[in-house]
């Protein structure tokens, strides 16, 4: 594993930053809004085909999380605590392309 927290300490962020059910994030991924944010420079954006990762992740049980796994978990906890603390609009947080992003990632600031 290549991140310097533990897997407890990266399980703990997880399961407070990652707030949408698998089937809740595979819907939201559906979406022309989900595919409208990020920089889908090949077609698809990082944090979409990171939310396709995370759905896989949140139906394995913890024991049986690979070491590759683990590592997009510390990834993506990362990104959302950044995502987060750069605040999002003062306005319309609802439709708004910070909101898209972090449910892509997994994420639903309004939750």
């Amino acid at each position: 594993m290549s991140s310097s927290k533990s897997q407890d300490q990266i399980w703990s962020e997880w399961r407070d930053l990652v707030n949408m059910a698998p089937q809740e994030l595979e819907d939201w991924l559906e979406t022309d809004a989900s595919k409208s944010v990020g920089d889908a420079n090949d077609g698809e954006s990082t944090g979409h085909a990171s939310g396709r990762r995370i759905v896989t992740i949140k139906r394995t049980n913890k024991a049986d999380l690979n070491d590759d796994q683990w590592d997009h978990m510390a990834k993506v906890t990362g990104y959302i605590n950044r995502h987060k603390a750069q605040g999002g609009p003062d306005t319309d947080v609802e439709h708004s392309a910070w909101r898209y992003s972090l449910m892509n990632w997994g994420h639903d600031p309004l939750s």
